[in-house]
């Protein structure tokens, strides 16, 4: 079974600006000793990660993921030899809360450059617990309150959407699929290399730069793409786009079932049926590293299409990119047909 665990409030209560109290400054001669070929030895947990430690590290860093093409990471189980090579890394990058297995060897591996990417945003409750808004009964639009930028987002919230979004304390981890979000996960990483690294402090300065400007430019084109469109609501088989929704005022419904291949109730795909008719919603999005089944049972049950919406966990040749820009501008032109944009 696919069980999801989020992370708890309190490892976010805490974050201090950036996150950067975890990491202390390591000498040129232990990146050195420690690297491949002098190359800074990096250890990221998946691929969000492995992309900001690519881009951002350059030529300066070899990089290791600890989850394979392919892999669903939140099922991820760690051999010997990788836990070893995450105690032997210079500095490692991952996002406690989505790998358990992760978290439990990175605490314990004792590496002093260990950065944890929710600690360099803000994370969000897309549950029926969180505080700040008036959740009333499913089905209900409810209106955002953090404040993007002045848009007035919305976004659905079901019990069932397959994280449990919602458990007293839980927050969504989902942080890199807003690229508003994942720029400034990037922009703390960039200052942990530089701290971590700091001979190529320059460069890793520079790379950052570069990244930030790509993602500010996935975001104005989501936001010019998506501002007019039919109806506003997406149905899902994954819950993972809650930030996403929420940044341009979109309203994400997720099916019922913790296992995400798991099929829906009778009554839940009734609920998804109504909702579609009143919502004008037209798809029913599943995921690349999941089966189409569940997304192919409601669709036939309630008269809509199915469509791939990549939740971006991992890369393969099913993807529809090469690497994180490009699945992001195939998930907003998936988005554009789904939504009826003018």
């Amino acid at each position: 079974m696919n069980v999801r665990r989020l992370i708890p409030a309190t490892a976010v209560a805490g974050a201090v600006a950036l996150g950067l109290t975890a990491l202390s400054a390591c000498s040129t001669s232990d990146a050195a000793d420690g690297g491949d070929g002098g190359k800074l030895k990096v250890t990221a947990s998946f691929y969000p990660m492995q992309f900001l430690a690519e881009r951002i590290g350059g030529e300066h860093v070899a990089v290791t993921s600890l989850t394979k093409p392919g892999v669903e990471p939140h099922d991820l189980e760690l051999t010997p030899r990788q836990i070893g090579s995450i105690s032997e890394s210079d500095y490692v990058l991952y996002l406690k809360g989505i790998q358990p297995a992760v978290d439990d060897a990175i605490k314990q591996s004792g590496v002093k450059n260990t950065v944890d990417a929710a600690t360099l945003t803000t994370l969000e409750n897309h549950g029926s617990e969180v505080s700040g808004h008036d959740h009333g009964h499913e089905g209900e639009e409810h209106a955002d309150e953090h404040g993007h930028e002045g848009e007035e987002a919305h976004e659905e919230h079901s019990e069932g959407d397959g994280h449990n979004h919602g458990e007293e304390g839980g927050a969504d981890p989902h942080i890199w699929l807003d690229p508003v979000k994942y720029a400034e996960v990037a922009k703390g990483v960039g200052k942990s290399l530089e701290k971590a690294d700091p001979d190529h402090a320059a460069d890793y300065e520079k790379n950052t730069k570069t990244l930030v400007a790509e993602l500010d430019k996935l975001n104005t084109a989501y936001e010019s793409g998506l501002k007019n469109t039919a109806t506003k609501t997406f149905i899902t088989t994954h819950s993972a786009f809650g930030y996403l929704a929420e940044r341009y005022g979109l309203t994400q419904q997720g099916i019922a079932g913790i296992d995400p291949e798991a099929e829906p109730s009778p009554a839940r795909i009734q609920e998804i049926h109504t909702i579609a008719e009143k919502e004008k919603a037209t798809t029913v999005f599943f995921e690349t590293l999941a089966s189409d089944r569940t997304a192919k049972t409601v669709a036939k049950d309630t008269g809509l299409k199915t469509g791939v919406l990549d939740p971006l966990e991992g890369i393969t040749d099913k993807s529809r990119g090469a690497d994180y820009i490009e699945v992001m501008e195939s998930n907003l032109t998936a988005l554009q047909k789904a939504l009826g944009a003018k």
